[in-house]
């Protein structure tokens, strides 16, 4: 994605990253957080901002920073730099509610001639994954690199 993105930060092993937004509320430490599951080469992405009392993803908060879009092309970047490591990892993302699945959804939607090159994406309908279309109401997404 040809977007402007935040300076990530990342731990030796690529499966936490971290980067600031900046926007009108301030500068506020976001999380980026890729855990293996019980599927082998199957992670979940867990994305939010950084609760500085646990140190851990609050995932619930908005932030409304004005950046969203930043915000996605930096998260993004951290799957291309996952991917790189893992060239075999699928990757399943869901919003923590309805309306950030939208969120995530739209963002998916918007750049997904761009990240189709890349990826295979898959939305979960009514329990069964399939394709990607753009317009369709999943609850939750599966991202390969190709």
């Amino acid at each position: 994605m040809k977007l402007p993105r935040y300076e990530l930060k990342a731990e030796k092993t690529l499966m936490v990253f971290e980067f600031i937004s900046e926007g009108p509320r301030g500068q506020i430490p976001k999380l980026i957080k890729f855990s293996e599951t019980s599927l082998k080469d199957f992670y979940n992405l867990a994305f939010g901002d950084k609760d500085q009392d646990t140190g851990d993803i609050d995932d619930l908060v908005v932030s409304n920073n004005g950046d969203s879009e930043q915000v996605l092309a930096t998260v993004v970047s951290a799957v291309y730099a996952f991917t790189d490591k893992e060239p075999e990892a699928w990757i399943y993302v869901t919003g923590s509610t309805k309306s950030r699945t939208r969120l995530y959804r739209m963002g998916i939607s918007k750049y997904f001639d761009e990240v189709k090159e890349d990826f295979l994406i898959f939305g979960l309908k009514d329990g069964e994954w399939e394709n990607f279309e753009i317009d369709e109401e999943y609850s939750a997404f599966l991202v390969k690199r190709k």
